[in-house]
């Protein structure tokens, strides 16, 4: 345990005296030209247009043309508008969004469906808000008590004047008692567009064409026809193009789709033209921003920090946003806007099909742990059981004691139905069949006899020639347990065939099935959206991924190891994710169990889910490797300062702001790791050892959200930012709503609930007990492979803790265990696969009969 925590403040100490490396979103940017960003803002005027429901798929040369020329002249990208939804809807009502710009973190409204936009009250050029007191009251019962009126407040405070036009501009526009300077109904009426640091303009087109269409059952308005819309976003570029024609021309224009005018959430557009904060205009490219870090993708609260920082402000802690950055992707208009469009598709067909994927595949993955169970009862049944001769009742011969459980350093028996090497040929009439013994082979439970080439086959029968046998290729003499005399001989070797071939195909689905979650990321890298079935090509691009990673598992001399396969697998799982999160987390974005930039919840690092498969897979790899080297004679010592090494830089990954960014995990992944570690050293796990080691995963993730807290708040990740939040107070607000969404994904998600319970029923009541539907497997893996004992509780340990200190409730059990289990239930046909007979004891002499026989009745 000290070896692991001096590794881990090591490398903690080491990367702090290195520069950060850049992430992918913001990697072409300079040093020097980030830092004249931040310490010398420039002073410049801002026009902030919204157009609520914008998506790129609206954007056209000929329908759109002043959008389209901002295009060919800025910076774009896709914006996620995600704020506090209406009951019942997971999208972003008009006046959501607005509110949302006005305080720079989620808002909404009370009641169900979209509220009507409230029409300002004239107050000389100015106006207020009605109803301003019951909106920034409401904001306290969201979960993330916005502070209405920040944008308008902090220009103001800093000397800037600021002007609404039209009415949801005037939401965005007004300070925190619902004031507005100045407000105007049209660009016209406004005058002097040069006297004003921020002008708020809302082209409310789609909107008012939206509201018009009849409602649901949840008060949102119905889709509208495809002409309506048409329409609507050629009147909305109108307004636009008449506002350019009188703005100065030192002006930066922000241009936003800041709401959804749909029944479900888009990307919407995001488009900056002009000076930025730097004095430099906005590159023709993509935009990006440090809260997401991925190229092309901004979010709804960015564009507020994005206008306060071109106005020369300081920032408002409160606002949880981070300007927009340029990013050096030029390309030509078509491109861009067809890129876009395609991402928002992405996100869209993600929505569509992440509920029936993951119905799939919990049916799927029940149904498996059902067939498994029967392969193994069947293995059971078919396995020989005492003979019975025609001559005698079981009495008549005393029974040979049965052998004695094995030690982790003893062989498991192997049945020779299942041995390659009882083929064809047995003992010779007399000869011992132990007088050989063959070398084991060292860390896989095999002797020399016992190497195979791949998953074991079943054998043909063979007919003893010396008439041994029992014409299954199984000797009675080496056989304790022969075929039933009731059964014809064919028959039962038949049964043991059959049961191995179920084995040999329980193995590979197992390996499969443990390959299917990394696949769901690495699958993004085919653009399985945009083909014609995007369903079926995901399901598809999936398994087909799984299956190259299967294929690798039986690829090489690994496959005759107990946990070759297992540890192929993990390790994949293991080094695709870390090498991902360390290069920008690209194949989370819209990934099945990954990132919905729609929903807003995460953009970079370690998501939930995603930090459950890694870690999982980082434990049982390093089980896998930790078998290896001992098999190979190598020192414990050696072992585990290599599982330590690799642990703590999984460990590290997952919680530096620049990598993982991932808080609860930490704590969660080292007590996993430590206790891992801690049995596979040959200690036992304690209260006491647990409580210092949670200790000390507490005082790791506190020490990096600390260090992120330190840099400069436009760099912070939310680690830093819930710092300032506990310093301001606001952590409880946090921690509640955390916890009630982990409650809340527990309880509604029963799915995922009962694929953590049937999973954990497979592996401690079929795989660990013996049973009319269980088989000793596991135990049996123990004793081969003692490693994968200490892996899977440090795994099962991680996914418990991880399950408590995230808000994503059951979903992290039960994707480790969606990886974990079917690897284990790998190991343990293998295992089996391996089991060989153990020799009878020599035969007592006859006995008189004492009781009439009865059959020998099966377990």
């Amino acid at each position: 345990m000290r070896t692991l925590t001096s590794l881990l403040l090591a490398m903690m100490l080491t990367v702090l005296c290195i520069p950060t490396p850049a992430t992918a979103s913001a990697a072409t940017q300079s040093s020097s030209t980030f830092t004249q960003s931040l310490t010398a803002p420039g002073q410049g005027r801002v026009a902030l247009v919204g157009v609520p429901g914008l998506v790129w798929s609206d954007i056209h040369r000929s329908r759109t043309p002043n959008v389209w020329k901002l295009v060919t002249q800025g910076g774009s990208a896709s914006m996620s508008t995600r704020t506090v939804p209406p009951q019942g809807r997971g999208i972003t009502c008009p006046v959501g969004g607005w509110l949302t710009v006005s305080a720079g973190q989620r808002a909404g409204t009370p009641g169900k469906g979209c509220q009507a936009t409230p029409t300002p009250q004239p107050n000389g050029e100015g106006a207020a808000i009605p109803g301003w007191r019951d909106l920034v009251t409401h904001q306290s019962t969201t979960g993330y008590a916005a502070q209405l009126g920040t944008l308008g407040q902090t220009i103001t405070d800093s000397g800037g004047t600021v002007a609404a036009i039209g009415p949801g501009a005037a939401l965005a526009a007004a300070d925190k008692s619902g004031n507005i300077a100045k407000y105007a109904t049209e660009p016209e009426a406004l005058g002097d567009p040069a006297r004003y640091t921020l002008i708020v303009m809302e082209a409310p087109d789609l909107a008012n064409a939206w509201a018009e269409q009849p409602k649901d059952e949840y008060g949102i308005p119905t889709s509208m026809p495809s002409t309506t819309r048409q329409a609507a976003v050629a009147a909305a570029d109108h307004r636009i193009g008449a506002l350019l024609t009188t703005l100065p021309a030192d002006t930066t224009v922000l241009v936003a789709g800041v709401s959804d005018v749909t029944p479900g959430a888009h990307l919407h557009v995001a488009i900056a033209v002009g000076p930025s904060a730097t004095g430099r205009p906005y590159g023709h490219g993509h935009l990006t921003a440090t809260s997401t870090r991925q190229d092309a993708l901004v979010t709804l609260p960015d564009l507020t920090a994005t206008t306060i920082q071109l106005a020369g402000a300081e920032p408002a802690p409160q606002v949880v946003g981070r300007a927009w950055q340029s990013a050096a992707t030029p390309a030509p208009p078509i491109d861009t806007v067809t890129e876009l469009a395609d991402a928002d598709l992405a996100s869209q067909v993600l929505v569509t099909v992440r509920g029936p994927f993951f119905a799939i595949f919990v049916t799927v993955q029940l149904l498996f742990y059902a067939f498994a169970a029967l392969a193994l009862r069947r293995r059971r049944a078919a396995s020989p059981t005492p003979a019975r001769d025609a001559s005698s009742s079981p009495a008549s011969t005393p029974s040979a004691p049965p052998p004695a459980a094995p030690t982790p350093t003893q062989e498991i028996p192997r049945r020779d139905a299942e041995d390659p090497t009882a083929s064809g040929t047995s003992p010779a009439h007399g000869e011992d069949p132990t007088a050989s013994s063959p070398s084991p082979v060292p860390g896989t439970g095999l002797t020399d006899s016992h190497k195979s080439t791949g998953p074991a086959q079943p054998t043909e029968p063979a007919t003893s020639p010396n008439g041994n046998g029992n014409g299954n290729g199984v000797d009675n003499r080496t056989q304790p347990h022969a075929e039933r005399a009731d059964l014809p001989a064919n028959r039962a070797g038949f049964d043991v065939a059959s049961a191995s071939r179920l084995l040999v195909a329980v193995q590979v689905v197992s390996v499969v099935s443990g390959g299917i979650a990394v696949a769901t990321f690495l699958a993004q890298l085919v653009p399985w959206w945009s083909l014609p079935a995007p369903m079926t090509a995901l399901i598809v691009t999936i398994l087909a991924i799984a299956g190259l990673i299967t294929a690798l598992a039986f690829a090489g001399p690994w496959r005759t190891h107990v946990l070759g396969p297992l540890t192929v697998v993990a390790a994949v799982t293991s080094v695709s994710m870390l090498v991902d999160v360390m290069t920008g987390s690209t194949l989370q974005v819209n990934a099945v169990s990954g990132y919905e930039p729609v929903t807003g919840g995460r953009f970079y690092g370690f998501s939930n889910i995603a930090f459950a498969i890694y870690a999982t897979g980082t434990i049982l790899g390093l089980a896998g490797v930790a078998q290896w080297l001992t098999g190979r004679g190598t020192s414990r010592f050696v072992t585990m300062l290599v599982c330590g090494l690799y642990g703590g830089l999984a460990v590290f990954a997952d919680g530096w702001p620049s990598w993982g960014a991932d808080f609860g995990g930490v704590p969660a992944f080292v007590v996993g790791l430590a206790v891992f570690l801690i049995l596979l050293s040959g200690r036992r796990v304690s209260v006491v050892k647990l409580l210092l080691v949670g200790l000390a995963g507490g005082g790791l993730i506190s020490a990096i959200a600390l260090f992120d807290w330190l840099r400069p708040a436009t760099q912070r990740t939310h680690l830093g930012t819930f710092v300032q939040q506990v310093i301001d107070g606001q952590a409880l607000t946090v921690v509640v709503r955390k916890f009630t969404a982990m409650v809340g994904v527990t309880v509604g998600n029963w799915s995922l609930t009962l694929l953590s319970l049937v999973a954990l029923a497979f592996l401690f009541l079929v795989l660990n007990r013996p049973s009319r539907w269980g088989a000793s497997a596991l135990g049996q893996t123990y004793a081969l492979a003692p490693a994968l004992r200490a892996g899977l509780i440090g795994a099962l340990t991680c996914a418990f803790i991880g399950f408590l200190m995230n808000d994503s409730g059951i979903a992290i059990p039960s994707m480790a265990l969606t990886v974990a289990v079917p690897l284990t239930l790998a190991a343990c046909v293998r295992s089996l696969q391996l089991a060989k007979s153990t020799p009878p004891e020599p035969p007592s002499t006859q006995a008189a009969p004492t009781e009439p026989a009865h059959p020998v009745r099966r377990s």
